[in-house]
């Protein structure tokens, strides 16, 4: 689960950033609007957290242009503005929820999970395939109901695999699902990561398929 936050206090952002990072999610942070537009322009994230006011293009002016180009990941407007123009108007134009300055953090992970489930299509936070069980609330995963220990990368692999279990996944999105900017996270690293999840998770129907030179499907084997 990958989330970008804009926000131009660097205090604030870089409190949401050890706070996020620290329940498991990838987290990237821009602090103008116009960085903000570039990037969810050419990246792919899960969630947008979004101040309005920022400097060099408006929030407001970054959401706009988000749904202009038909992008549907939830967005959560920060703003220390609390009023009901600037409410209506960020939610007539795309936003999901809305939390003024200041505010409690521990509202605001309840809310990031909320929208996130939002974003999958589902009002619960637990993902499930066959014998297998991923709840991206408490960040754990289960097999025939007994917890699995995984690392917080082989989380978040098995998470975007079951997001899109039945379908390809390339290496490429691993990368750009799992990985914040900066980091140096090659093919064959990922490679090394789907090696180790395949040895706790293929018992029974579960297997990852790798389709040679494409990328990799989470499937269930027929009985």
């Amino acid at each position: 689960m990958r989330i970008l936050i804009a926000e131009d206090d660097q205090v604030l952002a870089d409190g949401l950033l050890r706070a996020l990072r620290a329940s498991g999610y990838a987290v990237d942070r821009v602090s103008s609007g116009t960085e903000a537009d570039t990037a969810l322009a050419t990246h792919e994230f899960d969630l947008v957290i979004l101040d309005l006011g920022l400097p060099r293009l408006h929030g407001l002016e970054v959401l706009r242009k988000l749904r202009g180009r038909g992008a549907t990941m939830p967005v959560l407007i920060l703003t220390a503005a609390d009023s009901v123009e600037q409410r209506v108007k960020g939610l007539d134009l795309g936003a999901d929820d809305y939390m003024a300055k200041p505010f409690s953090l521990q509202e605001l992970e309840a809310r990031v999970r909320a929208l996130t489930r939002r974003g999958l299509g589902t009002a619960s936070s637990v993902i499930k395939h066959g014998p297998l069980t991923f709840d991206a609330t408490g960040r754990v995963a289960y097999i025939n109901e007994q917890m699995l220990e995984l690392s917080a990368r082989e989380l978040s692999l098995l998470e975007v695999l079951l997001q899109r279990a039945g379908r390809l996944v390339s290496k490429d999105q691993l990368v750009e699902r799992l990985c914040e900017w900066g980091e140096e996270v090659s093919n064959n690293a990922i490679e090394v990561y789907i090696h180790r999840l395949r040895k706790k998770i293929e018992q029974g129907p579960i297997r990852i398929a790798t389709v040679r030179g494409l990328g990799y499907c989470l499937e269930k084997i027929a009985s």
